[in-house]
């Protein structure tokens, strides 16, 4: 079995960080994930500034990258300015989100869930031949209207399956191994995001991949969180999550080794301990 991982920690992972890195900083922690043979890498998103001012700068972010063939980038986008944006610059996948909850679009981005899927459909048919993910943020559960329907999942995954793979995103980490493996299978979903805030994020992942999903995102060094929702730390660690799948026998491609010195170097960049483990401990050969 081969899964994609797709490192978001350029984007997720130092949108949560109270600290803005330059542009230049931002686009080596790119090149030093490609550099591990992470397939896919989220290397920026395309919004305002003054409501998320750590992912300032896309563009010069872009600019800086010293692309690297089979590292596909990513960028996410919320609304078709963020869509032009995007066309702009020149990346290779389109990240499309939207939240499973009204309450939560409208505070993410000001927008009804009604109006959050029809722009995510209309950046679909503008992207035409660019590949395109759906995440479909709130999957499990959500900060401001607790549970969520898993009908209601199943219903927006089928509105843009035709076009685009989806991603179903445990944004406040508080799913568990059955509830990933039902609504996966029940959505078709082709990925899985999970936060580790509660501690069940690896064994959410595995409970994805049983499901189906060949598409796991991760933050290196466990960098992230959501700066909209309450308390919604933890993504998975990367490097925790290929320890992980490379022990199950599932091929990622990925050096756990060097990943582990990206995390390392990142550690003196943001001048703290992260909260990924193997980067402390190390892998393991028997």
């Amino acid at each position: 079995m081969e899964v994609t991982v797709c490192d978001v920690g350029p984007r997720d992972g130092l949108q949560n960080e109270p600290d803005v890195l330059p542009p230049q900083t931002r686009a080596e922690l790119v090149e030093r994930l490609a550099a591990t043979g992470v397939p896919r890498i989220e290397a920026v998103s395309f919004v305002r500034a003054d409501r998320v001012p750590q992912m300032a700068d896309a563009e010069e972010v872009v600019a800086r990258v010293s692309r690297r063939e089979g590292a596909e980038l990513s960028g996410l986008v919320l609304n078709e300015r963020g869509w032009e944006r995007f066309a702009a610059a020149g990346l290779d996948r389109v990240n499309v989100t939207f939240a499973a909850t009204e309450t939560f679009n409208l505070r993410n981005g000001n927008a009804t869930l009604a109006e959050a899927v029809e722009r995510a459909e209309a950046i679909l048919s503008a992207a035409g031949e660019t590949p395109g993910t759906v995440t479909i943020s709130c999957s499990f559960g959500c900060p401001f209207e607790g549970r969520v329907d898993p009908g209601v999942v199943a219903e927006l995954a089928a509105r843009v399956a035709d076009r685009a793979e989806v991603v179903l995103a445990d944004t406040i980490g508080v799913a568990t191994p059955s509830a990933v493996r039902s609504l996966v299978e029940r959505a078709r979903a082709a990925g899985f995001h999970g936060h580790n805030t509660r501690n069940t994020g690896y064994a959410n992942c595995l409970a994805a991949l049983e499901a189906g999903a060949r598409v796991l995102d991760a933050s290196v060094g466990g960098l992230g969180g959501c700066p909209f929702s309450p308390r919604a730390t933890g993504n998975v660690a990367t490097e925790d999550l290929v320890y992980l799948l490379e022990g199950e026998g599932v091929e990622t491609g990925v050096d756990l080794d060097a990943l582990v010195a990206v995390s390392r170097w990142l550690e003196g960049v943001l001048g703290r301990t992260l909260e990924g483990y193997v980067y402390r401990a190390g892998g393991w050969s028997p």
